[in-house]
C-alpha cells in the first residue's frame, strides 16, 4: 500500500481543515483532476492504472490517526484540542471519490462531498496516482541517475556565499515514490543540515517531519481562498474576507498569505496596511517570481512597513538555479524562503507528471482562481470566469 498513515500529507491541508471544522462545518465542494501534460508522447494515460489507483484510494480510506500522531498534531501550537479530538474519529469515505478511464487513455477523478470530509483526499490521491504510474512505467528506475542529480543540486546549494539560503521540501503530490521521497529528505538534511544553522528549513510533508525530525511548513492552499468566493457575503470581497477568516483563526499565527487567486494586481489592491502589518509576508505561486518580488517589497514599503521584517515565500516550479538567482537578487532586502517540489522528489530523468486536483465548486456555485501563469487557471464555468475578471478587474487573457 502505498499511503499508510493519513499523516502522509501536506501540513496546510491541517490548518485549512481546522478552519473549515470551526467556520464553514456544513460547505460542500467539488474537485477535480487534470494531467497538464495528458496527450504528450503517451505522458499521462493513466487509463491503464484505473483498478490500481482504486484499489490504493480503498486502502488509504481504511485509514486511521494513530495516537501518536494525534499527539505529534497536538503539540503544534496552531492545533487546537477540539480539532485533533475530531481528527481520532475521522475516516475518509471512499463514495466521495470516483474514478473513471475514459476511451483517450487518461482517467477522470472527480471528488465530491462536505469540505470537512473531502479536504484529506487532494495530497494522498495525487501521490498515489503519481507512484502507480511510475511502478508501471520505469519498473526498474534509474535511482542512481536520481542520486547524482540530488548530488548536483546540493553541491549548488553549497557554493561560497550561500550559506543563509534555506529551502523547503513541497514535493510530496508529485513525488516519484514514497520511498524516494523520503531518501531524497535524509540526504538534505544530513548534507545541508537542519535548524539555524542548516540549509535545509523542512518538509511540508507531516509524516516525513514527524519521523526525520523536520520541521513541517505549510499555511494555506488555493482551495481555501476560492472556497471563500462562495462562502463569503460576496464575491469582491472573497479575498478579504479569507484572510480575515484565517486571522480570526490563527490570531497572527501562520500569516503567510498566498498572492494569485486573482493575480497580483487585484491581492494588492485587497493586501492594504492592516494585512501587510497582520500577516508575516506572502507566498508566490505564478507569474514572473522577480517582478512579484519587487512589486511585494514596493508595496510594504508603500505601505510604511520595514520589507526586511517580512518573508517572501517562492514556490513556484522552483529548481535549485533558479532559486539562488532569487536569492541574489532579494538576499538582505527582505526575508526569504523557498519551496521545491517536483525537481527535488521526481528527477531522475524521467518527465514528470504534471497532475493537479482543484476545487471547482463550493455550495453548488462555480469558484475559480485567475493566477499569473493562465495555464494554471483551472474552471469549467467560462461565464463565471468572466463574471470573476470583472469583478476583480482583470484583463482577459489575449
Amino acid at each position: 500500500m502505498i499511503i499508510t498513515s493519513l499523516l502522509d500529507t501536506d501540513l496546510y491541508k491541517f490548518t485549512m481543515m481546522q478552519v473549515v471544522l470551526h467556520q464553514f462545518p456544513g460547505a460542500e465542494v467539488e474537485y477535480r483532476f487534470k494531467c497538464r501534460n495528458a496527450g504528450a508522447t503517451g505522458i499521462g494515460d493513466l487509463a491503464p492504472y484505473v483498478t490500481e489507483i482504486r484499489e490504493e484510494i480503498r486502502g488509504l480510506c481504511n485509514l486511521r490517526f494513530q495516537d501518536a500522531e494525534l499527539a505529534y498534531l497536538k503539540a503544534m501550537r496552531f492545533i487546537k484540542s477540539d480539532f485533533v479530538d475530531f481528527l481520532g474519529i475521522f475516516r475518509l469515505n471512499e463514495k466521495y471519490v470516483n474514478v473513471t478511464a475514459l476511451p483517450s487513455g487518461e482517467i477522470e477523478v472527480s471528488i465530491k462531498g462536505p469540505w470537512l470530509h473531502t479536504i484529506l483526499f487532494e495530497i494522498p490521491v495525487l501521490a498515489i496516482i503519481n507512484e502507480v504510474y511510475f511502478r508501471n512505467t520505469q519498473k526498474k528506475a534509474d535511482f542512481g541517475e536520481g542520486r547524482r542529480r540530488l548530488d548536483t543540486k546540493i553541491g549548488e546549494l553549497q557554493a561560497e556565499g550561500l550559506g543563509a539560503l534555506k529551502i523547503a521540501d513541497y514535493g510530496t503530490r508529485r513525488r516519484f515514490g514514497k520511498a524516494w521521497h523520503e531518501e531524497v529528505l535524509r540526504t538534505l538534511a544530513g548534507r545541508l543540515g537542519t535548524g539555524v544553522q542548516g540549509q535545509f528549513a523542512g518538509t511540508s510533508n507531516v509524516l516525513f517531519a514527524m519521523k526525520l525530525g523536520l520541521t513541517p511548513l505549510g499555511t494555506m492552499a488555493h482551495e481555501y481562498l476560492q472556497a471563500c468566493q462562495a462562502l463569503g457575503p460576496r464575491l469582491r470581497d472573497s479575498q478579504v474576507f479569507a484572510f480575515e477568516s484565517w486571522a480570526k483563526e490563527y490570531r497572527g499565527d501562520l500569516g503567510i498569505a498566498l498572492s494569485d487567486v486573482y493575480g497580483m494586481s487585484a491581492f494588492l489592491r485587497d493586501f492594504d496596511m492592516y494585512f501587510c502589518k497582520l500577516f508575516d509576508g506572502a507566498r508566490h505561486d505564478s507569474g514572473d517570481p522577480f517582478q512579484w518580488g519587487e512589486r511585494m517589497l514596493a508595496h510594504y514599503a508603500k505601505n510604511r512597513v520595514d520589507p526586511k521584517t517580512k518573508t517572501l515565500i517562492f514556490s513556484d516550479g522552483l529548481t535549485v538555479p533558479r532559486t539562488i538567482e532569487l536569492y541574489h537578487q532579494f538576499k538582505g532586502r527582505c526575508q526569504l524562503a523557498f519551496g521545491i517540489g517536483t525537481n527535488l522528489t521526481n528527477d531522475l530523468g524521467y518527465e514528470p507528471l504534471q497532475i493537479v486536483i482543484k476545487m471547482i465548486r463550493c455550495n453548488g456555485q462555480p469558484v475559480a482562481k485567475l493566477s499569473d501563469t493562465p495555464s494554471k487557471n483551472m474552471c469549467d464555468d467560462e461565464k463565471y470566469l468572466a463574471y470573476l475578471r470583472q469583478v476583480f478587474e482583470i484583463a482577459s487573457p489575449a
